[in-house]
């Protein structure tokens, strides 16, 4: 049996860093401040609002179905808001924290009005994190967490649903394909369904057809594969000698940022001056 702790592990968010630079997966991934001795990462007011709602819907998971009550929702995003204010949102001004604040209240209030999946069954898995072995003999590993598993009781089967809290609509990643493999290897129901839920543009679902099982496997384990690689090489260049994805780390290094605490992670966290708020909304 391959050790686990030297395994190569891998999700969509490490591999989404990869596949759009691999300078970026590097600073987000690999880097450790020499100081410190800590990874190193970035707020900015996106993730900050992002975190905060699918926290506070993640929490009605645990809940059986008759406990959970939708409207206390914008209540306790009022409440954790408060672990976000000011820069340890990333926030530059009271204004721009008020209109992300205001926000995220109306995607709850959005959710409140419309229930759907949250008026159904679900299942929560016992674990924090998701994984199972891509590749035994090549020491990979999958891991992740997923939003959403609605329980599907007629086939008892389950639908996967990932909470989209941005302004634009994104779908041309592997996060349907990863999660497809995440739930299907890490619980024994099938997968019958999979739906992303823009809440911050529409009140009802979008839904996907399943991925292709081989295609999936196949597509994930490449990018997997570049990634070992690169770890073994050392080799992680940016294609563009400086891009959206590795610029924001490269201006840490640089000494820019402002170092604001740690993380759960025990990363260091720091916030950057003058971000481009466009660049921000393709994060989540």
């Amino acid at each position: 049996m391959p050790d686990k702790f030297t395994a190569t592990w891998v999700s969509h968010s490490s591999i989404s860093d990869y596949i759009e630079c691999p300078r970026a997966y590097y600073l987000k991934n690999v880097y450790k401040d020499p100081n410190t001795r800590h990874k190193i990462t970035m707020i900015t007011p996106a993730l900050a609002l992002g975190q905060i709602v699918h926290e506070v819907l993640e929490s009605l998971s645990v809940l059986p179905v008759h406990e959970r009550r939708l409207e206390n929702l914008v209540p306790e995003f009022q409440k954790a808001w408060e672990r976000v204010k000011g820069e340890k949102g990333g926030f530059t001004s009271e204004k721009q924290e008020n209109e992300y604040r205001v926000r995220g209240e109306d995607m709850l209030r959005r959710v409140m009005n419309n229930p759907g999946p949250f008026k159904k069954k679900a299942v929560k898995i016992q674990k924090d994190l998701l994984h199972y072995w891509l590749s035994e003999e090549e020491e990979i590993i999958l891991c992740g967490r997923i939003d959403w598993m609605e329980y599907l009781e007629e086939e008892d089967s389950v639908h996967i649903i990932d909470f989209k809290t941005g302004q634009h609509k994104d779908v041309g990643s592997l996060q349907l394909p990863i999660y497809y493999l995440l739930a299907t290897n890490s619980q024994k129901r099938t997968v019958k369904q999979m739906s992303y839920w823009y809440i911050a543009l529409d009140d009802e679902l979008t839904s996907f057809d399943l991925p292709d099982p081989e295609k999936a496997y196949s597509e994930v384990l490449s990018v997997a594969r570049k990634i070992k690689l690169a770890r073994q090489l050392e080799k992680f260049d940016c294609p563009s000698n400086g891009c959206r994805g590795c610029k924001p780390f490269e201006r840490i290094l640089k000494g820019e940022g402002k170092l604001i605490g740690e993380d759960d992670f025990r990363r260091d966290v720091y916030i950057l001056p003058e971000m481009d708020e466009e660049a921000e909304e393709v994060i989540l």
